[in-house]
């Protein structure tokens, strides 16, 4: 519940912030609900959704700008191969995490 609520605080601020453009509000607020939903139980599938909501820029890459909640704060340890961008078998490490 509390990353959750921690998720829903993050997208009310990034929703009042003057200085965000082009950032879906929406994604960010699915991307967080999503997240806040996830345990070491959940599929592949819901990563990917996951990914595709983060990747706002649709790059093929989650930067740690894109990154939000527990993948932000898990940010350099899911980023395995060091290139500062997480693709989505390194996102799918946030699942080992959860446990």
């Amino acid at each position: 519940m509390k990353k959750v609520l921690a998720s829903f605080i993050l997208v009310a601020a990034l929703s009042s912030c003057n200085g965000v453009k082009n950032v879906n509000t929406s994604n960010v607020s699915d991307a967080a609900s999503l997240l806040g939903s996830l345990s070491s139980n959940s599929t592949v599938q819901q990563v990917a959704s996951l990914f595709s909501l983060l990747d706002t820029d649709k790059d093929e890459a989650i930067s740690s700008t894109e990154a939000i909640g527990s993948v932000s704060e898990n940010f350099s340890t899911l980023d395995t191969d060091g290139n500062s961008s997480l693709n989505l078998t390194e996102l799918q490490g946030i699942l080992a995490l959860l446990k």
